[in-house]
């Protein structure tokens, strides 16, 4: 016999409820937000030199690039983050929180401690 579902309540809940709230607290802060009305570039703006010359703090751009600039390294940061935390991710560690090689020996280790094996090569 199956039985309904029921909501277990303890301190598990406080992370969940403040995820909620933090989305609460960033939608109405996105909705009450004013954007400027967008903009275009002026015909034949060279995009990639004006980005370029601001990286380095020239002033030969055709375009101001300080707001690419700041949207340029925004991106920068959550492209490592991420690929930080795919390499944490990809790590695998043993019962005894030692990492585990298991593609780069071979398979020798892993061999070893699943059948107990001195040599490992039989």
């Amino acid at each position: 016999m199956t039985t309904k579902p029921q909501l277990k309540l303890g301190s598990h809940l406080v992370p969940g409820l403040a995820a909620v709230a933090l989305f609460v607290v960033m939608a109405v802060v996105f909705l009450g937000a004013s954007f400027p009305n967008p903009q275009g570039f002026a015909e034949g703006a060279n995009l990639t030199a004006s980005i370029a010359y601001s990286m380095f703090n020239l002033d030969f751009g055709t375009v101001e690039g300080e707001s690419m600039l700041v949207a340029f390294e925004i991106i920068d940061l959550v492209l490592v983050a991420a690929l930080v935390g795919a390499v944490l991710l990809a790590r695998r560690e043993g019962a005894g929180g030692q990492m585990r090689t298991i593609l780069t020996d071979g398979g020798r280790e892993l061999k070893r401690t699943l059948f107990d094996d001195e040599e490992g090569d039989h």
